[in-house]
């Protein structure tokens, strides 16, 4: 199955670290990132997943609920959580979906057969309230991820559903935004950007973030 941006999550039901887990049902009115894994008992998830316990705090701040997913079952993952626990100084506080007939790995296409025919790569996709996917990102298996600007992007996606603007390269929460080329009618600039903006081209107008 091919996903693409703006696509409603599929929904699914499996078991998982917290039991039997029906996804829609789960992430409820929350943000989600989902993030796959090859596989229990290996050292770069092990990181990846206590560095996502430690990380909750600014989850929540964004009301964003994190669930991760490997191939093995929920007998497993609850050994492997032990381990995470003890060795990155973390409480995992998200499930861990039990995916052992890979029936979700297949459904979000996180098995390339190039790199595994058996494993899921390193995907990554976020999806909001509303379940649509608003960002996949894939990771080759030996690469861990960088969850800095995972909670950068999620920033951003907030702030563009809440108002009319684009964010630049390598933009973060504060940093001036841009004024999206669409919207030309100068009384409606006054209204939508009290704060002024500087036009550096004229396709390129530069506004202070409007929520700060």
């Amino acid at each position: 199955m091919t996903l693409r941006l703006g696509d409603t999550a599929p929904d699914f039901t499996q078991d998982s670290s917290i039991g039997k887990l029906h996804f829609h049902e789960w992430s409820g009115d929350s943000w989600v990132v989902l993030f796959s894994h090859p596989a229990d008992f290996t050292p770069v998830c092990t990181t990846e997943l206590g560095l996502t316990a430690k990380l909750k705090p600014e989850f929540d701040k964004r009301n964003v609920k994190a669930i991760a997913l490997s191939v093995d079952p929920a007998d497993k993952h609850l050994q492997w959580i032990k381990d995470i626990e003890d060795t990155q100084k973390a409480v995992v506080g998200f499930p861990i979906i039990a995916d052992a007939d890979k029936s979700v790995s297949t459904l979000y296409d996180m098995i390339h057969p190039n790199q595994s025919e058996t494993m899921t790569v390193r995907s990554l996709f976020v999806i909001d309230p509303k379940k649509k996917i608003r960002l996949m990102i894939t990771y080759p298996m030996s690469t861990g991820r960088n969850f800095d600007e995972v909670l950068r992007v999620i920033d951003a996606l907030q702030l563009t559903d809440g108002y009319t603007v684009a964010t630049p390269g390598n933009w973060r929460d504060g940093d001036d935004v841009i004024i999206p080329l669409s919207i030309q009618d100068d009384a409606v600039l006054k209204q939508k950007y009290p704060k002024g903006f500087t036009a550096v081209r004229p396709y390129l107008r530069v506004t202070p973030q409007p929520n700060k």
